[in-house]
């Protein structure tokens, strides 16, 4: 058994700023990034063969981390039109017939972390695609069991792969993005850390406690490590707070406890048609392979 973990919120965004035409349902409204997401995860059940499928949304664009830090992101800058889909998106997923987590307290981050932590040592599972682009998620990858999928471009991201790109293990990430900061998610990082500095010293240390206080014992090949040690001697709370930022939660409550919940029965006919038709979408009536009555 493979499971795939959709970023469903990622595939909207990217829907809906991707060039081409806008696409409006007979009652003009924007309906391009729901028609995306479903493109998308059509090719996912049908071309790709995908047969255990969760998606997660961010319901809401605000959760416990807000609490935390008040520049971290919220709806704020999202347009309108991308924004009013989400509610169709869940409906339209559902209608699907595919498994939806609708975050609220949490992130769709979180409810995808803690899926593949819930089943990543489960029995009989062979491999754990968690299907995004997001370097949060690849805390998450573990060898080549629990592995990103970027499937816009075709790249697999296993535990290797994290090393490669971002210079550092999994177990990592989120101490990295706490020092180079994470933009999308609206914070800074510490001044002067920048990806090489914080992967060379996350390479040898792992994790910010074990950096050593004095930089003559990191024995470490970065530019200007005096003044990043004294940054990060100053600013360790907020290096600390950033990190907690960055650290997808594994306790998320969701309701499966067993991956085969998890498997596509099919779209259901009813609800699914009658959907295409509100979206002026009589393409995507004709996609579903597989139906559930």
């Amino acid at each position: 058994m493979q499971l795939h973990l959709v970023d469903a919120t990622y595939e909207l965004f990217r829907a809906h700023f991707s060039p081409r035409p806008p696409v409006r349902a007979p009652d003009g409204r924007d309906v391009g990034a729901v028609t995306g997401l479903l493109y998308t995860l059509l090719t996912l059940l049908r071309d790709e063969g995908a047969t255990h499928v969760g998606a997660a949304t961010d319901h809401v664009i605000h959760s416990f981390r807000n609490g935390l830090y008040d520049g971290y992101k919220t709806e704020a800058g999202v347009p309108a039109e991308l924004l009013g889909q989400f509610p169709l998106a869940e409906q339209a997923m559902e209608a699907l017939g595919v498994v939806v987590w609708p975050m609220v307290e949490f992130e769709a981050d979180d409810a995808l972390a803690t899926a593949a932590a819930r089943w990543g040592d489960r029995p009989g599972i062979e491999r754990i695609w968690i299907c995004t682009p997001d370097k949060d998620l690849a805390q998450c990858v573990r060898g080549e069991r629990v592995v990103m999928r970027d499937r816009r471009r075709e790249r697999t991201i296993d535990e290797t792969g994290v090393r490669e790109r971002w210079g550092v293990a999994p177990e990592s990430i989120p101490d990295y993005l706490a020092l180079v900061g994470d933009a999308a998610d609206g914070f800074p990082g510490l001044p002067g850390w920048g990806a090489r500095s914080a992967a060379a010293v996350l390479a040898r240390f792992v994790h910010l406690e074990a950096i050593p206080p004095s930089v003559g014992d990191w024995h470490v090949d970065v530019r200007s490590a005096p003044g990043l040690g004294a940054t990060l001697r100053a600013r360790w709370d907020e290096a600390l707070l950033y990190r907690r930022l960055a650290t997808l939660r594994l306790d998320v409550p969701l309701p499966q406890t067993d991956p085969d919940e998890l498997r596509w029965r099919g779209a259901r006919r009813g609800p699914f048609l009658a959907l295409c038709q509100e979206l002026g979408a009589q393409a995507l009536a004709e996609r579903p392979h597989l139906w559930q009555d």
